[in-house]
This record gives structure tokens, sequence and C-alpha cells, in this order.
């Protein structure tokens, strides 16, 4: 049993000081208690959140974020990005996977995430390598000591109406059956802090008869496995799924699909009003990415409104063009403010504090879409904490909720000072055990594909 005592944090929807947590060796939380004042000689941390879950995440895409910054003739858009990222998969092996991924999630846990949603498709299925790639997710995550939710994922066609896939697409593919074998084989390799999903790349990529084979082979191994969806990101995904079906993206899913509180449906960026209370009133979480989505050019979620109705809604990371939650939140903050012309806008009701009120809101969203049992902290949750240094010049003229808001929206630099997992310190005076050799070995693969890599810039 650990008793840890921390200064003042975030115990639930509550702000508290003099918080001493009671956590097994299990690194669930087995007692609160607030107002009680560390013994002599105990160490009293700073102020203390619940770890935040990052919900989208493509690891591999990290090696190239901020190499596809540049304009061709003809190719200033989402398309081109994809050409991008289609040159750099090809040359991704387990080996060169697991490289990037250990130093992404130790990136991760530096800047407050705690958990991620791995949405893997790099299966390269087409070499029978299925399992060795996501394996090496597998044990990137083990090593740094963050929780995974391991989402494997459904691709089979390059568009609507079952368009056969193109040849930078293959390394993605599966059939329905070799799918379920991977589902199967993995599920005995996820354990612990670890979990098992599924997700479907995308509408255009999932034939219709496609959803209902995979949904029942994760339901014979976890019937609460969590489920995933890449939908409504581009504006032209809304037209060709309108053209193909005559319905709009998270329409069509919504009428043809049991969507429940399993589902997460990542972006959702272009939804009309039916669309996102419709995702409210079944329960599920909408995914956003806000600095991807930015980087993309993709548009901006109805945030506002799809929360006054009682929307959940967690962050990711996706791209990693930024690992940053606090910039996924107040990118997402900011956003509704341009588009309204006000500010704290997302805070929950008539008053509070916005960046309160979104850590902890993504935080128990993020929660949900990885089935993960965390969130917040309370007795019987797992012990994901984020301790913040109280020193940091952000909080100098903060008390309470400011605290959370300056630690969200003043930006860099990062005042965070430990992270725990499951009751393990993993981040200690913002440091990572493993990080000098895993950012050099890092730096040393990716410059070797860059400096391999189809139509990278001159």
């Amino acid at each position: 049993m650990q008793k840890l005592y921390f200064s003042e944090g975030l115990v639930g929807r509550d702000w508290a000081a003099d918080i001493c947590l009671h956590v097994g060796p299990g690194g669930l939380i087995e007692a609160v208690e607030t107002g009680v004042k560390a013994p002599k000689g105990a160490q009293v941390f700073g102020a203390v959140l619940p770890g935040m879950p990052n919900l989208h995440s493509h690891a591999f895409q990290r090696a190239f974020a901020g190499l596809a910054e540049f304009k061709t003739p003809g190719q200033s858009d989402f398309w081109s990005w994809r050409s991008a990222m289609y040159h750099f998969a090809k040359h991704m092996t387990p080996a060169a996977v697991e490289v990037i991924a250990r130093a992404l999630y130790i990136e991760m846990l530096k800047a407050g995430y705690t958990a991620v949603g791995e949405f893997h498709y790099l299966h390269n299925s087409h070499n029978d390598q299925a399992l060795a790639m996501s394996k090496a997710v597998i044990k990137a995550a083990d090593e740094t000591g963050i929780a995974l939710t391991h989402l494997p994922v459904l691709y089979q066609t390059s568009d609507f109406g079952g368009k056969a896939a193109n040849e930078g697409q293959r390394p993605f593919l599966h059939d329905d059956k070799a799918y379920a074998r991977l589902l199967n084989i993995l599920a005995s390799r996820l354990k612990g802090r670890h979990r098992l999903g599924l997700c479907f790349h995308s509408l255009r990529a999932v034939p219709a008869g496609g959803f209902m084979p995979a949904i029942e082979a994760v339901d014979a191994i976890d019937p609460r496995a969590p489920i995933h969806i890449h939908i409504a990101e581009q504006t032209a995904e809304v037209d060709a799924c309108m053209m193909a079906t005559g319905k709009r993206p998270v329409e069509w899913l919504l009428a043809n699909v049991d969507v429940d509180d399993r589902w997460c449906l990542i972006h959702a960026t272009h939804v009309n009003e039916a669309e996102w209370r419709g995702m409210a009133e079944r329960g599920v979480v909408a995914g956003l990415c806000p600095t991807t989505e930015a980087n993309l050019g993709d548009g901006i979620f109805p945030a506002a409104e799809y929360m006054a109705a009682g929307g959940r809604f967690g962050v990711g990371s996706d791209s990693h063009i930024s690992i940053d939650a606090r910039e996924e939140l107040r990118l997402l903050e900011y956003g509704q403010r341009l588009t309204r012309r006000a500010r704290t806008v997302l805070t929950g009701g008539d008053d509070g504090h916005t960046g309160e009120f979104l850590w902890r809101s993504a935080a128990l969203g993020g929660a949900q879409a990885l089935g993960q049992n965390v969130g917040e902290i309370a007795v019987g949750k797992r012990a994901d904490l984020v301790v913040l240094d109280g020193a940091a010049s952000q909080f100098a003229g903060a008390s309470y909720g400011q605290i959370v808001d300056a630690f969200v929206l003043m930006g860099q630099p990062n005042p965070i000072s430990e992270v725990m997992v499951a009751g393990d310190w993993v981040i200690r005076g913002g440091k990572h055990a493993q990080e000098d050799t895993a950012f050099a070995e890092y730096r040393d693969l990716v410059r070797g594909i860059a400096a391999k890599m189809e139509g990278n810039a001159p």
C-alpha cells in the first residue's frame, strides 16, 4: 500500500487541498482523504490531476510530422498529406514501429497522457507481418509504462462502392477471417493495464457488410470492447458518402449499425444537428484531435452545441503534429471562441472554469473511449496521476480551479513534474528513465528513412 500526499488537486468533480491517496498493490485507488496533513518527513507532491487518455494515435505518423508542410502545384490539401503518409508507411517494419512508438509514448507520458488508443493499421498483411507489427506496439507500451488500448484496424477497400485498394494501401488490408484471427491472437497478449478493441478505418474503407462480422468477432472475446471509426473528417468524404448511399456518414452509421456507448467516432467534424444530437443520445464519445484537424484543414467540430446536449468527448494527438493534451484542449476552446467571437465557451454551463471543465471532461470521455478504468481521482479507479510543479511560473497567481485553467491555457513550458500509471511512477522530475536512449534511437531511424522518402521537399 502506498500513501501519496499532494498539496491540492482535482478529486472527482471537486478541487481539494491536503490530499492523501491510498494506492493498492494492483495500482487501484483504495481510499481518498482530503484535509489531511502529511506526517513529518513524508514527501508532499504538488497539485494532482487525473491522467489524460490519448484516444487516437497513429504512432508511425510521428516520424514524418513536419515533413509534409510544403506546397507543390496541385497538391496542397489533405490528399497530398495522405500521399506523403503512404510514402513513409512503406518503410515501416516491426523494428521501426517499435522504435518510433517507444519514443512517442515517452513523449506522451511527459505531456500527461497516461493511456493511449493505438489506431493501428500498419498490418503489412501482404507479407504476414500483421502480428509482428502489433507486438511491436505492445512491447513499446510495456517498456515505457503507458497503458495501451490496442485497436487493430479493419481496412478493406479504397473508397465507397467496394473500390479496390491501391498500392499504397496494401499494407493496411485484412479480410474478415484474417482480422478475426488477429483479434483472437492479440486478446491473450493484452493483459493488466492493456485492453483490446477494434476499429473500422472509415466508411469508405469497410463495405457495409464488413461491420457485423468484425463486431461479432470482438464480442466473442469481450462484449464491452471499445469500437472506433474515422468518420466525417473531410467534406469530400461527406459528399462521396451522399453520392454512394444517399446519407451523410454519421447519419448512415447511426441508421445501419447498433452504435452505443462503446463507440468512439473520430473527428466527426462535419456533422449536422440531427447527427450530433444522435451521437449525444447514443452516449458515444466524439474523438476530437484539434491539432491534427487544424493541420489538415479539416474544419471545426460543433463542440459547444454538442456538449450542451450532453455529448461526451475526448482528445487524441492523431498524427502527432503536436503531443500535448493541453494544446488539444486549448485549440478546441479557441476554435469555439473564434467561430463565436466569445470567451470561456466550453465550461459545461453558465459558470465554471474552462480549463478545469475541459481536462475533467476529456479525461472521463477518453477513459470511456478506451475502456480504461481511469479518468478521475476516485476510489476504485486506477492511479493514473499527473503532478504539477507548484513552482512553475504559470501558477504564480493561481488558486483552486485557476490552476487547471493556467495549466491548460497558458502554453509552454510544460509544468508537469511527475506522472504515475497504475501506481508506478513513470515520469520523475520531468524525465523518463529511458528517454535519452529512446530518443537517440528514434533520431537515427527517422533520419535514415526521411533521406530515402520519395516526394520529400527539395
